[in-house]
């Protein structure tokens, strides 16, 4: 792990984006609508406060975590029949790190190396999503999806209650105005990107390889069959494979997969 990756632009600015939607939510939609000092105020200050604490953990994670790497002592099993057969087309040489490549693993131009399990690399955690944490990406996005929504319906609350007194304030009228643009555009933004994950984790892609599928799925569908994605074990299988078998974790984003796991994976043949 490197806390150098925190010091990027890009990774700075979502921390400075969250501290900006944590202040103010609390100091200025909270305190307005019900005032922080009020049983209302404590509760949604606290279920807010729950919700950025977890954003920032899930980021540290992000940022922090190697996203798998290859051992060097890997090689693929010939005698394998499901190497030989499904995953053959996956399992070869990198032309760039001359080493082999298990199935679902990637060359990341970025980070100069092959990535387990790589769904792209993130400009905004200046580090490679992957198979050792991709949970927490995808936990980042939810925690920051509910939490932009909660911060847009408070401030709603608030605009609805002091609306008349802000008529005389055109300062303040119009914070709040660009703070309400600004949160809708947020939740829009991560919204779309929860649920484009949700898609990919209930069919077990990554974002590569949905658009690496498109073209073997238009071919199956030019010869009249019906296109499967090789690993797609089925929606429940699916979601367990990345969050966990226990539900309870579920929304925790530590990592706690031996990353061994990451060299073979369940096909569709196999279930």
């Amino acid at each position: 792990m490197s806390c150098r990756r925190f010091l990027s632009i890009p990774v700075l600015s979502v921390i400075l984006v969250m501290g900006f939607v944590y202040y103010v939510t609390l100091f200025v939609f909270i305190d307005d609508w019900v005032g922080l000092q009020s049983s209302a105020g404590k509760l949604n200050a606290f279920l807010f406060s729950f919700l950025a604490s977890h954003c920032l953990f899930s980021l540290s994670i992000c940022v922090l975590v190697d996203p798998g790497r290859v051992p060097a002592t890997y090689a693929p099993d010939v005698e394998d029949s499901a190497w030989s057969n499904s995953n053959a087309t996956e399992t070869r040489k990198c032309d760039k790190c001359f080493a082999y490549k298990p199935p679902r693993t990637h060359h990341c131009r970025v980070c100069r190396r092959c990535v387990l399990k790589m769904d792209h690399h993130c400009l905004w955690i200046n580090n490679c999503v992957g198979y050792a944490n991709y949970k927490a990406f995808f936990i980042l996005v939810f925690y920051a999806t509910v939490a932009s929504i909660y911060s847009t319906v408070l401030l709603v609350c608030c605009a609805f209650k002091n609306g008349d007194s802000y008529a005389g304030n055109v300062p303040f009228k119009t914070f709040i105005v660009s703070c309400g643009i600004f949160m809708v555009g947020l939740s829009i933004t991560l919204g779309t990107l929860l649920c484009w994950h949700i898609y990919l984790i209930a069919h077990n892609m990554t974002t590569i390889e949905h658009y690496d599928s498109k073209r073997a799925s238009w071919l199956a569908r030019k010869s009249g069959q019906s296109y499967r994605h090789q690993f797609d074990v089925g929606v429940y299988k699916n979601i367990t494979s990345v969050l966990g078998h226990n539900m309870i974790k579920w929304f925790c984003p530590t990592f706690t997969r031996n990353p061994e796991d990451a060299l073979s994976f369940s096909t569709s043949r196999d279930s």
